[in-house]
This record gives structure tokens, sequence and C-alpha cells, in this order.
């Protein structure tokens, strides 16, 4: 079962639990970062674009379903498994009536959480095939890429970058995290991502008066229309 670098946000108060997921998760070569409480949850998903969400209901200061509404409020479509001890109807409706696209009885066998994360990243992917900013679109099916009317042509590895950075935009994304993305733990060189974001600025912004792929310093590379500080 493939999961593609699949980078998701555990967020749970069982440190235990917690611990046990992302080491499972880790075997099938899932990325997944962790918080305690409903507030983190928030924080984090400000800085980080996750493929899912892996959502306890019973949280410290804020609930998980009271997580749940804000995040849907605030636009996010990242899809958010809900992990509850409570196995009545009325509590799964309240999860889904706030937004939550699957559910988790606990105890949960860790391969049915592999599955379910799994197939909501690939419902995600498939909702999501052209990207745009500015004048630039990729087509992440098709992996054509246009800027102005014209097609780009780029190589695997470039075209792979620059979905990342597009679908993290307006977020920059670091250097530590693009490499992961690209490359999993099979980290190239040092110097592979630096060459491969010199050629991807050559293909994207080159002969465009408005340059979109720019450096954030101490933090990454970012897509964006505006300037960056």
């Amino acid at each position: 079962m493939s999961s593609n670098h699949l980078q998701l946000l555990i967020v749970e108060d069982d440190h235990d639990l917690a611990s046990a997921v992302i080491d499972y998760l880790a075997l099938e070569d899932i990325h997944c970062d962790h918080v305690a409480n409903g507030v983190a949850c928030l924080q984090m998903i400000e800085k980080t674009d996750y493929d899912v969400i892996i959502l306890d209901i019973n949280l410290p200061r804020m609930n998980g379903l009271d997580v749940c509404e804000k995040l849907r409020e605030q636009g996010l479509e990242t899809p958010i498994i809900m992990l509850t001890a409570l196995d009545s109807l009325s509590d799964k409706l309240a999860g889904f009536s706030r937004g939550a696209d699957d559910y988790l009885i606990k105890p949960f066998a860790m391969e049915e959480l592999i599955a379910r994360t799994i197939a909501l990243s690939k419902r995600r992917s498939a909702q999501n095939t052209k990207l745009t900013i500015a004048d630039l679109t990729i087509d992440v099916q098709k992996k054509t890429v246009n800027r102005a009317g014209q097609s780009v042509l780029l190589s695997p590895i470039s075209f792979k970058i620059l979905e990342v950075l597009m679908r993290e935009s307006p977020n920059p994304v670091t250097r530590e995290q693009l490499m992961y993305k690209i490359w999993g733990e099979e980290q190239p060189d040092s110097n592979s991502l630096k060459v491969h974001m010199f050629n991807l600025r050559q293909r994207v912004d080159q002969g465009h008066q408005k340059k979109l792929i720019k450096t954030v310093v101490k933090q990454g590379f970012v897509i964006s229309e505006g300037d960056v500080s």
C-alpha cells in the first residue's frame, strides 16, 4: 500500500496512544506531527499543510468538535478523522455536522487507521488536480505546467517541488519539509535541492517581470504573487 510520503497531524492528549500511532505510521512511510491540545492544533495548521488530520474529541483547552468546526469555518479542506471512545450515533452525527470526514472508535486497529488515512488522502488529491497562482497553473494529474499561456517543461523532481510549493502557498516551505516531501527518508546530497530550485526558477520565472518563486530568509521557499519579508 503506497502512502506517497503523506504528512499527518495527530491531535491526541494520550501520549502513549499518539506515540504508538506515530511509530506505526512511520512503518508505512507516513510522517506524523503530534500536539496534545486543540489550541496547539490550530497553531500547527497555520504553519503546515497536512494531508490528513487525526483529531481526538476529548482534548484540553479546546475540544475536538470545536476545533473541527473552527477549521472548516476558516476554509480548511484537509480531511479530518475523529477519534473517540464514544460509539453512539448522536456522537458520530455531531462530528460529521462539525465537518469531520471519518470516525474511528477507540480502541481501533492500526491497519484500519492506515487504510482510512490513505483513502481520504487519495480523495483529497483527486479533488485538487489543478492548482493556480497568478498566471501559473499546474495540472497534477496530467503533469503539465502553464505560465501566461505558455507550456513549461519540467523534470519530474522539479514538478514535485513546484506542486508542493503551490499546495502550501501562501505559506513558506522549509528546506527540510521540502526535502522530506520529495525524497522521503532517502535524502540526496545537500546540493541537490539547491540545483533543482535554481532550475525551477529558470523554467518558471525567467522572462517574466513578476517572479513567483521566492526565498524567505530563515524559513525556506514560497510561491506568492506579493512581496515576502
